[in-house]
């Protein structure tokens, strides 16, 4: 048996009911994170769920993370000299924030010299790792030491004194069987958001919240951002909150939790789900967006977790018979196609407009009049995406759980954005190469 083998065997997170949570990220500046992807897939090896934010991070957007996904641990990387500063304001912000209890690990290879990692541990850091460390312990040591300390972590705090902890640390209790949730007075709408794996969800999510956001100043919204547990050893990689860059420009006012599956039933899921969702109502929220794992053709339970729905997806579903295997294009009260400025994308959006028609026997009605947005999440002020905040506006301004949202002013009327590059002209860079490369051969 290996020793990788025997650390996940015998691993704290594994043994526990409840995970232990980390926050893996690379430093601000700091564009090396070949070190921290690796050790976060150990992390979820050894049965955590990792909450990755990426690299170039700032203390901020770590320090919230950790509190808002009620992380145990924190480890970076840093190789860009500023370790000092970054790592004591690290500890700093947490500690301001109820994190004290957070262990923050690092390492940065030779960059960070041994005069300097004793200074940080007597600053408050539980371990900066030293390549003779590596040496020594080997790479399932250190992890099997940073998920012990993780565990002792969740063992000794004490958020009540802190909102937003309590109320991640009431979210744990929760999943965990420890916690009841009492119904608050006050209903409130949730937008339910799903589709397939890779169609974007994330970073429409993102351009939704940031539209309410704006658009709403007295609005506080919370997300819910669901992701698939591995079954072989009960980790999970929890990439949503990486895609959303809302979460800088208002940390008071949008809550974002990932939820892992843990295994559970669709049953079990939905009844946690909705628990979750009384305890951010009681909480004073406004308004809930649940972004669930990437799905299949069978993904609409959804809809039995929320007041209206959203399915996501591209262009690239196969066959226009396809779609008439896709059940949330039965359900859904929006459809957005994602990606829009793929090619393909013009076709797409017709035969998924007649799929929607004909689901709902809409024979006689006009596809521009359909519920069906031609987006890009990924293109800033993307006229498709305003028209679909403003449909969602418009949504839950008539439902039975309301809420009133400002629309936005819409410029522009074309279903399908013009990209700065056409279309027929998105290669000619390689067209240039090969044309040079085949003469060069000649």
């Amino acid at each position: 048996m290996s020793s990788q083998q025997t650390a996940r065997e015998t691993s704290p997170a594994v043994e526990l009911g409840q995970p232990v949570r980390f926050v893996t990220a690379a430093s601000l500046f700091d564009g090396h994170d070949a070190s921290i992807n690796m050790f976060r897939r150990m992390l979820q090896s050894a049965g955590a769920e990792v909450i990755h934010l990426g690299h170039n991070r700032s203390v901020e957007d770590v320090a919230l993370a950790a509190i808002q996904e009620d992380a145990q641990g924190v480890a970076l990387s840093s190789y860009q000299g500023g370790h000092m500063e970054y790592f004591q304001y690290l500890r700093q912000r947490l500690n301001e924030m109820g994190g004290d209890h957070i262990r923050i690990f690092g390492g940065g290879g030779g960059v960070i010299v041994q005069e300097e990692i004793q200074e940080l541990h007597s600053s408050g850091i539980t371990r900066i790792f030293s390549p003779e460390d590596g040496r020594r312990m080997g790479l399932e040591g250190i992890i099997e030491y940073m998920i012990d300390e993780a565990r002792q972590a969740r063992e000794t705090s004490h958020p009540n004194a802190f909102p937003m902890l309590s109320m991640a640390r009431s979210i744990s209790l929760l999943e965990s069987g420890d916690e009841e949730v009492r119904p608050g007075t006050q209903y409130v709408p949730v937008l339910g958001i799903t589709g397939p794996g890779g169609s974007g969800k994330s970073s429409l999510t993102d351009e939704l919240a940031l539209r309410i956001l704006n658009q709403n100043p007295s609005l506080k919204i919370a997300v819910l951002a669901v992701d698939p547990t591995r079954k072989k050893t009960g980790g999970a990689l929890l990439g949503d909150r990486i895609r959303m860059n809302s979460l800088s420009a208002y940390p008071e006012r949008l809550y974002f939790r990932s939820v892992a599956t843990r295994g559970q039933s669709l049953e079990s899921l939905k009844e946690r789900l909705l628990g979750i969702q009384a305890l951010i109502q009681n909480a004073g929220y406004d308004f809930i967006i649940l972004e669930t794992p990437g799905t299949g053709q069978e993904d609409s339970f959804i809809t039995e977790l929320c007041q209206k729905s959203l399915y996501v997806m591209t262009s690239e579903y196969g066959a226009p018979s396809q779609l008439e295997k896709i059940a949330m294009l039965d359900f859904a009260d929006l459809v957005a196609l994602n990606k829009a400025e793929k090619t393909g994308s013009e076709d797409a959006l017709r035969y998924i407009q007649k799929q929607f028609a004909r689901n709902r026997n809409l024979f006689d009605a006009n596809p521009s009049d359909l519920p069906v947005y031609a987006t890009v999440a990924g293109r800033f002020n993307d006229a498709g995406v305003h028209r679909l905040y403003n449909a969602i506006a418009e949504l839950f301004q008539n439902a039975a759980q309301s809420i009133s949202m400002k629309q936005m002013e819409l410029a522009q009327s074309s279903d399908i954005s013009v990209n700065i590059i056409p279309r027929d002209r998105a290669n000619y860079l390689s067209e240039i190469a090969h044309a040079v490369d085949s003469y060069r051969k000649k």
